[in-house]
């Protein structure tokens, strides 16, 4: 098993709550992680359709056999559970003793929040981070990263990445799709999904996605609601303090998995790749999920923003440490040139006093402090720049 962040983050919960929930994409590594931490506890798929007929027809006698607790896999696939789970912990409230992992983080949720509010301890199991990934992928230049994508999988088996995308998207399509939305025209919704990807690192306009996907808003409004609760895709929001200035109010839209993005938009090979017209925004997208993942993987909320207003001041990404507000300046050359070293001096400018000297992620090797700005070539961004508790070190 590859290790994974994450890990730490469910022993110390696990400590706490007597249920520890794992949510996250399909094939992002929560069974293997749920198995490889919670080793001691039996383990059941509600997948399986015998356990699930046996928790369906015999609830009280399908649970008697964990009295020990377990790990309940696919656990949105029997919704009872949640309140039976309520009354066995109520009665006996040891730490760790139940796992629930789910595909569908509505569903896991919706459960969870409605009988186990109080008593769960929620996580979120991404596709992997760079720190992550194997030490061979770690080598490959940032284009055949941002192909690859994070999906364990691809740095696992040897499977080409568009056979094993192309499997990913029907499998999606097929099942959470039609099980969740009731879709009659999957052509339809899987153009949806392609208009997102060609949209990711972009501002939100609902409405011309509809348009041009050829449905309506409101059911587009569904549609990308299902995408962002399966975490397809994250929206950043604006930064909420307005510092006197008016403000783009609508959030960037950004897929969790570039490789994911890159075979939804036809991209197959890294030449292709790095003349793309969408590649700055690819790489943004990047790096936006990394800070991302590096947040869910330590069982933090997102609390990620970014900046934009009507005088062309821009942060790509803002977050909090302490009083103050880190701005970050994101740009994909490998060439640090003038114009990025000014984009970088001017992404906090809209804080005042109250922003930290910007940070400028670029698609370079080198990291260095230069002209008030802390540069960071991309192989750099995993050790420890992500904590909202601290700044760079």
């Amino acid at each position: 098993m590859l290790p994974r962040v994450l890990a730490d983050t469910l022993h110390r919960l696990a400590q706490s709550f007597p249920v520890v929930t794992i949510t996250g994409p399909r094939h992002s590594g929560k069974t293997t992680l749920a198995r490889a931490v919670f080793a001691d506890r039996a383990y059941v798929s509600l997948e399986d359709p015998i356990e699930r007929a046996f928790a369906f027809e015999d609830p009280r006698g399908f649970l008697a056999r964990f009295e020990q607790g377990a790990v309940f896999d696919e656990a949105q696939r029997w919704p009872d559970l949640f309140s039976y789970l309520q009354g066995i912990v109520d009665t006996h409230r040891a730490p760790g003793r139940f796992v629930l992992t789910g595909s569908q983080q509505f569903g896991l949720r919706a459960g969870v929040t409605q009988s186990l509010a109080g008593r769960v301890g929620l996580t979120r199991l991404l596709p992997l981070a760079f720190a992550e990934i194997p030490a061979a992928s770690r080598q490959l230049s940032i284009d055949s990263m941002m192909l690859l994508g994070g999906y364990p999988l691809l740095h696992t088996q040897p499977i080409m990445a568009a056979d094993w995308f192309a499997s990913y998207v029907a499998t999606y399509v097929e099942r959470d799709v039609r099980q969740i939305l009731n879709v009659q025209d999957i052509g339809r919704f899987q153009r949806f999904l392609r208009l997102c990807a060609g949209r990711s690192g972009q501002l939100l306009n609902l409405s011309a996605l509809a348009g041009e996907a050829g449905i309506s808003h409101s059911t587009a409004r569904a549609w990308l609601s299902v995408l962002e609760s399966s975490d397809i895709v994250f929206l950043l929001p604006p930064y909420h303090r307005s510092f006197g200035k008016r403000l783009v109010k609508a959030p960037k839209l950004y897929f969790l998995d570039t490789g994911l993005a890159c075979w939804l938009l036809g991209i197959r090979a890294p030449e292709v790749l790095a003349l793309h017209p969408s590649r700055g925004a690819l790489f943004e997208t990047w790096v936006v999920g990394e800070f991302v993942k590096s947040r869910f993987n330590r069982g933090l909320p997102a609390d990620l923003y970014f900046w934009r207003d009507n005088n062309g001041l821009e942060a790509d990404l803002v977050f909090e440490v302490g009083t103050r507000v880190q701005p970050v300046k994101i740009k994909s050359g490998q060439t640090l040139t003038r114009d990025y070293l000014q984009a970088g001096q001017t992404s906090g400018r809209f804080a005042g006093n109250e922003a930290l000297p910007p940070w400028l992620i670029y698609g370079g090797s080198d990291s260095y402090e230069r002209s008030g700005v802390r540069v960071i070539g991309w192989r750099d961004l995993a050790p420890g720049y992500v904590s909202p508790a601290q700044p760079l070190q």
